[in-house]
């Protein structure tokens, strides 16, 4: 493929629409500020109560960058950031994680009674109807190694994590791009990738679902093999076409950042690996179909953005701009000049 200007048009619609997509500056400050104000709240009802609160570090898309705005997928609307409030407790009085989630659903009740709470399978959940905003409250034990928590899930499984680790990962991948020559960074490139996946799951009835935790890992894959483009169009094109050869083939993916050798579970269909716990296969649950349908979804997009892009070349405008319509939604036309 002839790679082309960055000034091309449908670079700059990409460009105009990866900007729309992203949270505005006036949405961040008002989530951190209330953010930091339930972090206060709970943190000393928890105290009060004779926890030790270890840490409560930035946790989710919210402190990666790497969030969307709030958005329409069907008739419900998607909170497209994850605004993750982990609370990392010395484990010197709670050895069963279920009545420390109940506890900390009691907190959050104490501290905002006219707010809808509930649980989830490893947090609390809080709805704030005037901002209309959604924070997660997540109770995680402290180990006795620094910066790694474990979190124990309502079904039992015990995941050994780092939150810091986790959030470094992100962030100094999109560190790497924005010190290269050109115009695309990763993080922008994960909030594009988020958008397809939401249009494709509605598109086919979530057939398969895709964590962002997921898409995070299949960016970081793709950087550290086809790295970035100087043009978004080119940069997507060559990244779904690799993952679309990696999840047929079902290669392993992992990250040596953390750890020296992977550990795959031989079985199971294929192995994607957390790149700061190598016994978290995040697709332990997957099926063989599941993982020929993505790579079906990944080398179709690649088909889709190659043909926009030769339309593009060519000048065939309209053309050009129904293939990103497939790609990311009919909104596309709407948010890309």
């Amino acid at each position: 493929m002839v790679q082309y200007s960055n000034k091309s048009k449908l670079h700059v619609r990409i460009r105009n629409f990866v900007a729309w997509i992203a949270p505005d500056k006036e949405t961040r400050n008002a989530i951190k500020k209330q953010a930091d104000e339930i972090r206060t709240r709970i943190r000393r009802k928890a105290e009060d109560d004779g926890l030790t609160v270890t840490d409560t570090p930035y946790s989710g898309s919210f402190s990666t960058k790497t969030g969307l705005r709030r958005h329409l997928r069907g008739e419900t609307t998607i909170e497209g950031q994850d605004i993750d409030l982990p609370f990392v407790v010395k484990n010197d009085k709670e050895t069963d994680f279920e009545p420390l989630i109940q506890r900390f659903k009691k907190y959050a009740e104490e501290s905002y009674p006219d707010t809808k709470i509930t649980v989830t399978k490893s947090s609390v959940k809080m709805e704030f109807e005037g901002t209309k905003l959604t924070y997660d409250i997540v109770p995680m034990f402290a180990t006795d190694v620094p910066c790694k928590q474990l979190l124990i899930r309502e079904n039992g499984d015990i995941i050994k994590t780092s939150i810091q680790y986790h959030r470094k990962f992100i962030r100094s991948q999109t560190k790497q791009t924005n010190e290269e020559d050109g115009v695309v960074a990763f993080n922008d490139i994960i909030r594009l990738l988020k958008w397809w996946r939401d249009h494709r799951q509605q598109a086919t009835s979530d057939s398969i679902v895709l964590p962002s935790f997921l898409v995070n890992l299949l960016a970081a894959k793709a950087l550290e093999k086809c790295n970035v483009n100087t043009t978004y169009p080119q940069t997507l094109a060559n990244w779904f076409s690799y993952l679309s050869f990696i999840v047929k083939n079902r290669d392993t993916i992992w990250f040596s950042d953390y750890y020296a050798q992977p550990k795959p579970d031989t079985t199971k269909p294929w192995n994607v690996l957390d790149p700061v716990m190598p016994d978290n296969n995040i697709v332990k649950n997957w099926s063989g179909w599941q993982v020929d349908e993505l790579a079906e979804w990944l080398q179709e997009a690649a088909e889709v953005m190659n043909r926009a892009i030769v339309a593009d070349m060519q000048e065939r405008d309209s053309d050009s701009l129904e293939q990103m319509r497939l790609l990311f939604g009919k909104i596309f036309s709407s948010h890309c000049d």
